[in-house]
This record gives structure tokens, sequence and C-alpha cells, in this order.
């Protein structure tokens, strides 16, 4: 994936992006992406969602399309540069959507979903890095022929 959304989370009530610093006994210590970062302990009562769990509804019925794979594709198009400035209007929001994934569901993802998609990108450009396709294929071809190397040793243990 060209970026890592496994440690970003957004919590329900609260503006912007977290990073997952380290769990505590009472919850996880988060840590705002902002560029004055805070932390704070988001407790269980919290309500947290980790980006990397979020997928975008297709007219697919069976297939949704991750979030990092969506903030991929409007970072390949806009390059962090969002066609639109800081409220934009249903109608821009709609066709920015239809631009970037052109099969959304228009049914069951709403305008309030793609503001927080414009949002969401707007931080995670500022504050996390975006890696090449290429880059991210070579490293886990790098890894595979590292597990095959190892597995091959394993074998010649054993004989």
């Amino acid at each position: 994936m060209p970026i890592d959304l496994r440690q970003v989370a957004a919590i329900a009530g609260m503006s912007g992006l977290f990073r997952i610093v380290k769990p505590t006994r009472n919850g996880v210590i988060v840590e705002s992406l902002s560029d004055k970062p805070t932390r704070m302990v988001a407790q269980a009562r919290h309500r947290m969602s980790l980006l990397d769990e979020i997928s975008i509804y297709t007219n697919d019925e069976e297939a949704t399309v991750p979030l990092a794979e969506v903030m991929d594709r409007i970072h390949q198009k806009y390059n962090g540069e969002l066609p639109f400035g800081d409220k934009p209007s249903d109608e821009e929001l709609k066709s920015f959507m239809a631009d970037v994934l052109p099969d959304y569901d228009e049914d069951r993802v709403y305008t309030s979903d793609m503001k927080k998609l414009a949002n969401w990108y707007t931080i995670a450009s500022k504050h996390l890095e975006f890696t090449a396709a290429e880059e991210t294929a070579s490293e886990e071809q790098a890894g595979e022929e590292k597990e095959e190397k190892a597995e091959s040793k394993a074998k010649k243990a054993k004989k």
C-alpha cells in the first residue's frame, strides 16, 4: 500500500486524525496529526475508527475500495492540492469523487463522507508519507525473497 494507515485513527466527536502511539490499561495513547501535536489517552468510551479498516462503497455489490487506495488515487491525480477550497459545494465534492473513483455508489456514499475524505486527505498529505507504487512493490518482493531464503535455510538445517 502506498500510504500506511494502520496506526492512524479518527475519533468520534473530535476533529482531525490521530496517530496511535501505544496501548495503556485504560485505552490507547494517541497523538494528533497537526502542526502542534498533542497527546491524550483515548479510552474505551471514545469511538475510534482505524483508517486502515475504512472502505468506500462501489457500484459492484460485493466490492469496496480501501481508503488507502482512494487516497493514493487522489495523491496521484492532484499531488496534495485538492481542486477546491476550504468549503466546497456539494456539486464540487461529487465531481471530485467521480473523478477519483468513477464507480463509487452514489446512494451509499454521502456528501458528508466526501467532506471527511477531503479533510482526511489534506491532513494525511501534510503529516504522512506517500510512497511510490514501484517502491512498495519492490519492498514486498524483497520481503518475499527473504522469507524464501529463510525457509530454504530451515529445510537445509533439518536435513
